[in-house]
């Protein structure tokens, strides 16, 4: 290769590997896998290595890892937080050895963990109290997640028996599988985009700037890396992990101590083997050189230890071939293409079907019906299509085409459109029969609106029939209409309308998140319906209105500005209104409630026997709103044990301090008491 074709291909490398980055570390939306990532990492390396003249400052091989993000205080490592190189083979372990052998004359042996596919996050201990917890974030500047760590239960808050007074314990924060199905399930119930897998879960949970939320998801963490006064206290890294389970760190019970490299992979393939079985997501396994001598004589590269490297497992995948394409249509008119396959078993279960994402994927992969595909199942998300075995092709595999027209109004031709700057393309048309379906299956969920009885069957029934065509015809049902569908008597009919009836009362949360306003999920729901306090005054408010409001930015703001000033969406809204709908928060007008009213709270600490989401709720049923950050428009703090510096800050600026029996007095003040003060 030529030194000027050379360096096109470095640059054009270059710039791949940074497109993924930053989609794989600040939008957390990775389109391709951990492998092609790293092959794409090795041709670069192997580029420069053939042209080390041509190797700059910001490529991508100089760096460790991510970039802060913004929204944090950042904060030094003082110790860098490394990254790992990569082996996918038994050869390129053997070979990681024969260096370390070449470099180190004495013996060792190995410690094997578990690689715990989650976000790498340092613990930092004053005199034994936990002060500050930050993300690996670019390995020389993280970011301060301390509030959010402290949601971690496995993470102690204080050491009874700390090494030194400055102490340093690192790890791996992760998902467990059946949390994140549950998260999953409530996002998508709520409306909200699901995320791709548990790693990235964790990430965003990390990154999200209220702890309450952070504290519902149940992250969990495993530790595996010490530092005393700056400096490894023990000989040996086994010694390392013994005391911090001692200490009460959560410490992953599959590590093992190998004598010799046949041992470690051994017990890489019996962890591979048994990969399926926990509840949280592994992609490889660690494997370290267990002395601290030989550790600190190998040193580092300006990215990665040489003493310690990762052994990755392949991704659960299989081959199968790809029959057809589906493509959904959600209720807010988004299509979805899903691969219908020919049945394969991954990791425990058969597939028949899997995503393609949108056509922005399928046109990545060259995706052809007939195709030979590789399919990709990481823990139990859903399945989807990551690459094309096109040396399989025979010549007669066809182009999958996106359909002009909705799939779901298949009794109109309604063209479908590709707004700019989106992946999806959308049904335009508001009659649509299958968004109308999801609308208001969605307005009818428990999490909503509430209404028994008003499930899938029914829906399809009353959409079919014509008697609905949007949320608000169902409080103008008959009961002789609903007794005249198949299979509902008089009976069946008279509860539902019961159900719709007391669905009225539900309030303005629920109703705002019932309607499926775009981008308002329950969180975002409750925040407008405190902030405006009735739908009338939503209606009325401006983008800047909307982005004045805690959470709401300006993208949020304006899908919610379009959707209230569509013609449709207002008559919607003024008929909900005349059937008698709650379109209103409804407020205390005296007593503890409406003094608490506008009084801003900041938890800290451990309370005696309210947990924070407790605390929280009923402040907030209260009147008063919970933030995360002392400053001079907080009215209380409430401290309970090991509070941290928003103590301290609250001092030094004079905020009124409780503790749990506090705030329990403040909120069973009795009705004709004074403000609180």
């Amino acid at each position: 290769m030529t030194r000027d074709n050379a360096q096109r291909a470095m640059a054009a490398l270059r710039a791949e590997i940074e497109r993924h980055d930053e989609l794989y570390y600040q939008r957390q939306a990775p389109v391709i896998s951990d492998y092609d990532y790293d092959q794409l990492v090795k041709r670069l390396q192997a580029l420069e290595a053939a042209f080390p003249e041509l190797v700059t400052l910001d490529s991508p091989t100089q760096r460790i890892g991510g970039r802060p993000s913004d929204g944090f205080k950042p904060a030094a490592h003082r110790i860098p937080m490394m990254s790992l190189d990569n082996v996918y083979s038994s050869e390129e372990l053997r070979e990681w050895e024969a260096r370390c052998r070449r470099l180190y004359n004495g013996a060792f042996d190995y410690v094997a963990e578990l690689k715990i596919d989650g976000l790498s996050l340092s613990l930092r201990y004053a005199d034994g109290l936990l002060t500050e917890a930050v993300t690996r974030g670019d390995g020389t500047t993280g970011d301060v997640v301390t509030e959010n760590a402290r949601t971690i239960r496995q993470i102690p808050l204080r050491l009874a028996n700390p090494l030194a007074a400055d102490m340093e314990a690192r790890g791996e924060v992760y998902l467990p599988l059946s949390a994140f199905q549950r998260l999953n399930a409530a996002l998508e119930a709520e409306g909200e985009k699901a995320f791709v897998n548990p790693r990235n879960a964790a990430a965003g949970t990390m990154k999200l700037l209220d702890a309450r939320i952070v504290a519902s998801r149940r992250l969990a963490m495993f530790c595996y890396e010490l530092f005393a006064d700056g400096a490894k206290p023990f000989e040996t890294h086994w010694e390392t992990l013994a005391w911090l389970r001692q200490a009460g760190f959560p410490v992953n019970p599959h590590a093992r101590r190998c004598a010799t490299l046949e041992e470690v992979l051994a017990y890489c393939a019996d962890m591979e083997r048994q990969r399926a079985t926990r509840d949280y997501d592994t992609d490889g396994v660690v494997v370290k050189i267990n002395q601290a001598r030989a550790q600190q004589e190998l040193g580092a590269t300006a990215k990665a230890p040489r003493w310690a490297v990762a052994y990755k497992f392949a991704p659960m995948q299989a081959r199968t071939r790809l029959r057809g394409v589906t493509w959904q249509v959600g209720r807010l008119g988004a299509l979805t293409p899903v691969a219908e396959l020919e049945p394969v078993f991954i990791a425990g279960t058969t597939v028949a079907r899997a995503s393609l994402h949108n056509e922005d994927q399928i046109q990545r992969l060259d995706a052809r019906l007939g195709d030979l595909v590789i399919v990709e199942k990481s823990g139990d998300i859903i399945p989807q299509v990551v690459g094309v075995v096109v040396a399989e092709r025979a010549g007669t595999e066809a182009p999958i085409v996106v359909p002009a027209l909705c799939p779901g109004c298949p009794d109109r031709q309604v063209r479908l459109v590709r707004p700019e700057g989106e992946v999806a393309w959308r049904c335009p048309e508001t009659r649509c029969p299958t968004k109308l379906r999801q609308r208001l299956q969605h307005f009818a969920a428990r999490t909503a609106m509430d209404i028994e009885g008003l499930g899938e069957a029914a829906v399809d029934k009353l959409v079919r029939e014509g008697l609905i065509a949007d949320c608000a015809d169902l409080y103008a049902l008959t009961a002789e209409q609903v007794a005249a569908l198949e299979r509902l008597g008089d009976k069946s009919a008279q509860n539902l309308l019961a159900q719709i009836e007391r669905s009225k009362t539900a309030g303005l949360e629920r109703l705002l998140f019932a309607l499926g306003i775009p981008d308002v999920g329950r969180r975002k729901a409750q925040l407008l319906a405190q902030h405006f306090g009735s739908l009338a005054a939503l209606a009325a408010a401006s983008e800047a209105d909307l982005v004045a409001v805690r959470d709401i930015g300006p993208v949020t703001a304006r899908r919610i500005r379009e959707w209230l000033a569509d013609d449709l969406n207002q008559r919607t809204l003024a008929r909900l209104e005349s059937a008698g709908v709650v379109t209103r928060l409804e407020r205390p007008g005296s007593g503890t409630a409406a003094r608490l009213t506008g009084k801003q709270f900041v938890l800290t600490g451990t309370l005696p026997t309210l947990t924070r989401e407790e605390a929280t709720a009923r402040i907030e049923a209260a009147g008063g709103r919970v933030t995360s950050g002392v400053s001079k428009k907080t009215d209380y703090v409430v401290a309970g044990e090991s509070p941290g510096s928003k103590l301290a800050k609250a001092e030094a600026l004079g905020v009124a301090i409780l503790d749990e029996s506090g705030l329990l007095a403040l909120l069973a003040e009795a009705d004709g008491g004074a403000p609180p003060a």
